[in-house]
């Protein structure tokens, strides 16, 4: 990405060159007959580069990835088998199941935003402002209230809100994460409890029959695994993920 700008701004070079001193008509901001303002096209461009470096932060702050990689990490952990999946594994399986739990969310959003700025319907001031307000929705839906409190009160905003609207995203979007993360962790847990059964159930029956020397994660492995499979672990892991999001894709 860091060559991708440097080609960028060279290629903008004998642009901006040949230019007035003070007429760069590639990097004005126009104003419309309405009041509003339209961006020429070098900013536009600029901006979508600035948006595409943030990319993985905006994959992690306002989407369902947080809660769905942490659980998966937290499951391979209670099953024990190490770097099994590994972690390109895992984040494939995060990322494609964030677009399935996210999807009603894009959707609305290319409608909403995306769509009529490509038609030229509205500007691109006003396609940022419609386009946040879906994901603006969704996190205020994931939210804890406790949490959403708590940074409220750090932040200076004693008095509230009157609607989960007018909460800003500076204040969201630490909430948001908050949340995400005590709510995987709780799932984790839930997880791992079936996991430590079997181990102490097996670490018992070897320090019965004196097998001290023998490590009980080795004997435990194979029937973790079993009951694992045998449950179809891995769907219901899914399905639970994708259920615990309030976007009606279940």
């Amino acid at each position: 990405m860091r060559w991708a700008l440097v080609a960028l701004a060279t290629a903008l070079l004998p642009i901006f060159a040949q230019a007035a001193p003070g007429d760069l008509e590639l990097l004005k901001v126009m104003p419309a007959e309405d009041g509003s303002q339209t961006w020429s096209l070098t900013i536009q461009v600029l901006v979508l580069m600035t948006v595409l470096t943030l990319l993985p932060s905006i994959l992690l702050m306002f989407t369902s990835f947080t809660r769905i990689i942490v659980v998966l990490a937290i499951l391979r952990q209670a099953l024990g088998t190490g770097t099994t999946p590994s972690n390109q594994v895992l984040i494939g399986l995060a990322l494609f199941l964030t677009l399935f739990v996210m999807a009603p969310v894009t959707t609305e959003l290319y409608e909403l935003s995306v769509e009529p700025y490509m038609s030229e319907e509205i500007t691109m001031q006003e396609a940022i402002t419609t386009g946040i307000k879906p994901i603006h929705q969704f996190m205020s839906n994931q939210v804890r209230e406790s949490d959403l409190a708590m940074f409220a009160g750090l932040g200076g905003y004693e008095e509230g809100f009157e609607s989960p609207a007018d909460v800003p995203f500076t204040l969201l979007i630490p909430a948001f994460l908050t949340s995400e993360l005590k709510t995987a962790f709780q799932i984790g847990f839930l997880l791992f409890i079936p996991f430590v059964i079997i181990d102490l159930a097996v670490a018992s029956v070897l320090m019965s029959m004196g097998m001290i020397m023998l490590s009980p994660m080795v004997v435990s492995l194979p029937f973790k695994l079993m009951l694992f499979v045998l449950i179809d672990g891995w769907s219901l892991v899914m399905g639970t993920l994708a259920a615990s999001f309030y976007t009606g894709v279940v």
